[in-house]
């Protein structure tokens, strides 16, 4: 259950208030966003950094228009203002909104992520960086070293003129971890998963991806990078690790999967997609192992809710199965705009954005495969992992990733690291590749703090989870000529 302060209950009671009932819909959604961030880099302590921003944004939909009002003025004249500018809106709206009718409900609910280890005050927790980026150091090619923390509690509470409310935390944890190592003109990075080891919770969430085990292990992996050679180009098998999946799943199946974005939204911005309406219950997106779910549900993931910005029960969805594309990333309104069923994932990244159709947790579901039979089966192939550049065009289609680390596979054994190990493909063809899911041992919960879309622009918070996967026949090239 989420903990409601005197001030807050009182407050509630005053966006009640201020909600039209001569309306077909009003809403006011409130949020409050604390963050702080700490940091040490060669032997330094940085600046540390804290915020607090706070609004509320009102809704209202009357005779088919739509319109907005937010505003950071939480006073009662500053409330009524905003109402004002949304009655104003929506009144402009009337005959040209996207819908004609409001599709939303006034939904109940809560919901708070679970804090299993809670951070400790400002001095422990830089003493605990100071004490990992120390572990960075020790050798003189090390040029460059660097460990952070940030901390996100965002409290949301959305109600509506007809008995309408959702009241969410979400407690947001982002570790991270970099060492730079240089010999002559090569320089190389190692990091703590390029920053996907993010997710909700306390402290536990650098327990998951091993924070306290980290540091000497990317020393030894940046300088193995230091003495190793160019990866090898040519077509061949790759697998991935989940930290690269991540950014594979997220630019090859989250953006071209987002209904508004189907719909046209974003063709001035970042682009289109490659999907169309009439994919939907029929398309080969991959292979018969390729399942992919929606899923804010699971608990401790990054972008895990139980409602939606519009106030839409969340809830485990296919979006595809044994290959088939089953349905859009799509909110209630695009839902009614498009005709087409979808998900709870109309998000806002503050007060002062609308909702819009954006990733949460999109996960790859876990197969069958081990480790190990990964990567025996692979007669010549490249191991990657962890994220390092990017690259897809504006339908989402077309793609070049780099990565940080890399490890031939000749003859099913894992063999020689490699440095600036890349590869390209088209999405499609790429996913209709997958030859090989790992099971749930190599199953891993992550993140991506800082997924840009719309306009004006909303940076949000998403998940990803995936296994170690595998790929045949794919592009594979060297990032040094």
């Amino acid at each position: 259950m989420t903990t409601i302060s005197d001030s807050r209950v009182q407050f509630e009671r005053r966006l009640i208030a201020a909600l039209p009932t001569d309306v077909e819909f009003a809403s006011a959604r409130h949020v409050i966003e604390r963050a702080s961030y700490l940091g040490v880099r060669d032997g330094v302590v940085q600046p540390s950094m804290s915020g607090h921003d706070e609004g509320v944004m009102f809704t209202i939909w009357n005779s088919g228009g739509l319109g907005y009002g937010a505003t950071s003025d939480l006073s009662d004249a500053g409330l009524s203002a905003a109402v004002d500018d949304a009655r104003r809106w929506a009144a402009a709206t009337v005959g040209r909104s996207v819908v004609d009718t409001c599709p939303l409900s006034h939904t109940v609910g809560e919901f708070e992520s679970e804090v299993l280890k809670p951070a400790g005050g400002v001095g422990e927790l830089i003493e605990m960086l100071r004490f990992h980026e120390s572990k960075l150091g020790g050798d003189p090619r090390i040029v460059d070293r660097a460990v952070s923390l940030g901390l996100v509690d965002i409290e949301s509470l959305l109600v509506t003129n007809s008995g309408g409310r959702v009241a969410q935390i979400m407690h947001q944890v982002f570790p991270n971890m970099r060492v730079t190592a240089n010999d002559g003109s090569n320089t190389q990075n190692r990091t703590y998963g390029g920053g996907a080891f993010s997710g909700q919770g306390g402290m536990e969430v650098l327990d998951r991806h091993g924070f306290a085990d980290a540091a000497p292990r990317l020393v030894e992996q940046v300088l193995e990078l230091l003495a190793a050679p160019n990866c090898p180009s040519g077509r061949m098998d790759l697998v991935l690790e989940p930290d690269q999946m991540v950014l594979q799943i997220h630019e090859s199946i989250g953006h071209p999967l987002e209904l508004d974005r189907i719909l046209g939204d974003e063709r001035n911005y970042a682009g289109t997609s490659f999907v169309t309406p009439d994919m939907f219950g029929t398309y080969a997106y991959g292979s018969e192992l390729l399942n992919v779910t929606f899923d804010p549900t699971v608990p401790g993931q990054l972008a895990a809710y139980a409602f939606d910005d519009d106030g839409a029960p969340a809830q485990r969805t296919h979006l595809i199965e044994g290959g088939i594309l089953q349905r859009p990333m799509g909110g209630t309104i695009s839902q009614t705009r498009a005709a087409l069923s979808g998900v709870a994932n109309s998000r806002a990244c503050s007060w002062n954005r609308p909702p819009i159709d954006r990733m949460a947790n999109l996960n790859v579901e876990p197969g069958a495969s081990t480790d190990e039979q990964l990567v025996a089966e692979v007669e010549r192939g490249v191991l990657m992992e962890t994220n390092v550049s990017w690259s897809i065009d504006d339908s989402r289609n077309k793609f070049q990733f780099g990565c940080e680390y890399g490890r031939l596979i000749e003859d099913g054994e894992l063999t020689r690291v490699v440095r600036n190990p890349n590869y390209r493909g088209i999405s499609a063809t790429f996913w209709r590749n997958l030859s090989g899911v790992g099971d749930i041992d190599s199953f891993s919960v992550m993140g991506v703090a800082n997924c840009g879309k719309g306009e004006p622009n909303q940076q949000v918070r998403v998940g990803h989870a995936s296994p170690r996967c595998r790929f045949a026949d794919v592009a594979v090239f060297g990032g040094e000529s």
